[in-house]
């Protein structure tokens, strides 16, 4: 059989893909089996790029689930007669004819990674297995322009992001190899995906006949253009949104580079995706965004936005343009001993402060078009641009909840509340005095908010147990701090819909 060049493009193709679906699930070729195979250091070593461990551990085997994890997971060639054995039904020409690996000599030299990635959704629990182009892993040296990334941490990031709500038609912009598609595909009845690569779509396509996935339709295109004139209950983004100077001797890399100078892509993203949204249909993605000279980088993204729209962006991280560069550029394969290194550096520190940036931030962006007008609604868009830090969890069950909470609020608080069950209350006194200095209420899971109050604030989620109405608690503090009602309901009437809105008070059922 003819050699498959190095740079082929993977060739899908449903009967051979279920073949080799088939070889792979009987050799438990799953992330658990071969963390046991090779022990959880090992497992743990791979992810900051060594190998050796797993290849200590796995040296004396030769069965299936070995021979897989080398040549799939640590991109290593393995005797003929070995992979024949592993791959059966698949056979090692049907694994030249996918396009994923060839015969040389005496071995088979993969042409692409194939890995499994679990996943927890509304659903349960899952996994998947990901094809995708060889890592610098197993190249040993700096990615190709056209590299097909797999599951990295943004996708991870993104996947935890998108709110877990069935809809009819969702669209994955820049789909990279597949794996939003294929997540969003479990609540979704149809999924547009699309890419500007086609080497992309080919690995997308082949990850969903590898899954049993039916329902996505592959596109291929830039931006929004191969699906003008369609609008969608959720578009979900991972884009190619790094910042880099658009100057020659700079590698652009079509999985993180989106051709545009500075935050450009988002900005245009923003801009152009509301179009594109049935009413009460969402946007969410990952972005970068600069902040320059006198003008913060939220405040932009603010700006990108239409204000009738819902918005909320959560700014995770800043760096220093400084930083910035140094991150990337080792992305890309370059680190600071190599000769390339500087004239980089200096491209990117030059291209920021042609246009005064001082800072570059990452984070989440969420975009609603509201089901009505907002004057028909009886309440303001949402409009939500804050900086969170702390370690946060189960963001897409919280962001879904923040947006409910919203529309609940649009018709006044609710009659009852009660406390979430993740939110404690911790008071601090100075020492021999018996009030407490402050009060603190936290939450436990999403955004593991910290928020201070008072004792009138503390005493009121305190009451909230779903048995007596808002105002009867507000009555009853009124009469113990021997305020007039409508003093501590103007005070507090803000402060108690700012919990609902952050999911530490919740409606009552």
């Amino acid at each position: 059989m003819t050699a498959v060049p190095d740079r082929a493009h993977p060739r899908p193709d449903l009967v051979l893909a279920q073949a080799l679906a088939a070889d792979l699930d009987a050799a438990d070729f799953r992330s658990e089996p071969l963390r046991r195979l090779w022990g959880e250091e090992a497992d743990d070593a791979l992810a900051r790029g060594l190998r050796e461990p797993i290849l200590r551990a796995i040296a004396d085997r030769d069965d299936p689930l070995a021979t897989l994890g080398r040549l799939w997971v640590l991109g290593m060639p393995q005797p003929h007669a070995a992979v024949e054995w592993a791959v059966p039904r698949v056979g090692v020409d049907g694994l030249e004819a996918l396009g994923l690996a060839v015969a040389d000599g005496a071995d088979v030299r993969p042409l692409a990674v194939i890995r499994p990635q679990s996943f927890v959704d509304a659903d349960g629990v899952g996994e998947w297995w990901i094809a995708s182009d060889l890592d610098e892993i197993a190249l040993g040296t700096s990615l190709p322009a056209d590299h097909v990334l797999g599951v990295g941490g943004a996708s991870r990031t993104l996947a935890e992001l998108v709110i877990p709500t069935p809809v009819e038609r969702a669209l994955d912009l820049g789909t990279g190899c597949g794996i939003q598609a294929l997540l969003v595909s479990r609540r979704a009845q149809h999924v547009v995906a699309t890419d500007i690569s086609a080497r992309a779509l080919a690995y997308a396509e082949l990850n969903a006949q590898l899954n049993g996935v039916r329902n996505v339709e592959l596109r291929l295109g830039s931006m929004f253009e191969p699906v003008a004139g369609e609008a969608f209950d959720l578009i979900v983004s991972n884009p190619p949104f790094v910042i880099t100077p658009r100057v020659s001797g700079v590698p652009e890399y079509e999985y993180r580079d989106g051709g545009l100078v500075g935050d450009a892509l988002v900005q245009q993203f923003l801009q152009t995706a509301p179009a594109h949204l049935t009413p009460g249909g969402v946007a969410q993605l990952l972005g970068n965004w600069e902040s320059r000279d006198g003008e913060d980088g939220l405040e932009r993204v603010r700006s990108w936005i239409g204000e009738e729209l819902d918005a909320w962006v959560i700014q995770r991280e800043q760096l220093s343009p400084l930083s910035y560069a140094e991150l990337w550029i080792r992305d890309g394969g370059t680190l600071p001993r190599d000769s390339g290194f500087t004239p980089l550096l200096t491209a990117w520190l030059d291209d920021f402060a042609a246009r005064g940036v001082t800072a570059i931030g990452f984070g989440y962006i969420l975009v609603r078009r509201p089901s009505a007008p907002a004057s028909v609604e009886g309440s303001a868009p949402l409009r939500r641009f804050e900086t969170i830090t702390q370690p946060v969890s189960n963001l897409g069950r919280a962001l879904g909840a923040g947006l409910a909470a919203h529309d609940v609020l649009a018709d006044g608080i609710p009659d009852r509340l009660v406390v979430a069950s993740d939110v404690t209350e911790a008071r601090h006194h100075m020492p021999g005095n018996d009030d407490p200095s402050v009060i603190e209420l936290r939450q436990g899971g999403g955004f593991a908010r910290t928020i201070s109050v008072d004792s009138a604030l503390a005493g009121f989620v305190g009451a909230c147990d779903g048995e007596l109405t808002v105002m009867q608690i507000v009555q009853a503090l009124a009469d113990i701090f021997e305020v007039p009602l409508t003093d501590l309901w103007a005070d507090l009437e803000p402060r108690i819909r700012r919990l609902v809105e952050d999911g530490l008070l919740l409606p009552a059922e």
